[in-house]
């Protein structure tokens, strides 16, 4: 039961700290104008409001990997025309299709997060991988992450916040 309630509080931390990474991220402080956004927590439950509107996520994972290649390929360390070129013709397309947020794995620059919501007005939620694969803890590589070990749980609330810091103002 003990294990449990950790396994609970630290979803409970997990749900909020993605809550308050997504509208870090929602706030874009490039060209675009900056945009308010708050959570609203009422008797309905909560909601999300951009510039005191009702904001209704509609988003979806997103990745690109060309046919031939496989996890180790990154959009990322392309030359920069080829990202223009790729993410000109998904958000295009991701836009028309109505995406107004993307969820995307952490490795995304900066500017290129910038670049899409200039564009196309598509918000970036960025997710770290919270242990899924494993992780390095004290220099030991743990294949099973173990969320009830108050050592793993530190590692990892630690890098998600560094995460929130390193791309504030994006």
């Amino acid at each position: 039961v003990y294990g449990v309630f950790y396994l609970i509080t630290l979803l409970m931390k997990v749900y909020w700290f993605t809550l308050i990474l997504l509208c870090a991220f929602l706030s874009v402080h490039s060209t675009v104008p900056e945009s308010e956004v708050k959570v609203l927590k009422d008797k309905k439950g909560f909601s999300l409001l951009v510039d005191g509107e009702q904001f209704m996520i509609k988003g979806m994972n997103w990745d690109y990997y060309p046919i031939g290649t496989n996890y180790e390929y990154s959009l990322w360390r392309q030359p920069d025309n080829l990202i223009r070129s790729v993410l000109n013709k998904e958000m295009s397309l991701l836009k028309n299709m109505g995406v107004n947020a993307l969820r995307i794995y952490t490795g995304i620059p900066k500017k290129w997060i910038s670049y899409i919501h200039r564009n196309f007005g598509i918000y970036t939620m960025l997710n770290h991988p919270f242990g899924r694969y494993g992780l390095r803890v004290n220099g030991e590589w743990m294949v099973n992450t173990e969320y009830d070990d108050p050592e793993v749980r530190e590692l990892l609330l630690k890098e998600a916040a560094a995460l929130a810091k390193e791309y504030k103002d994006t």
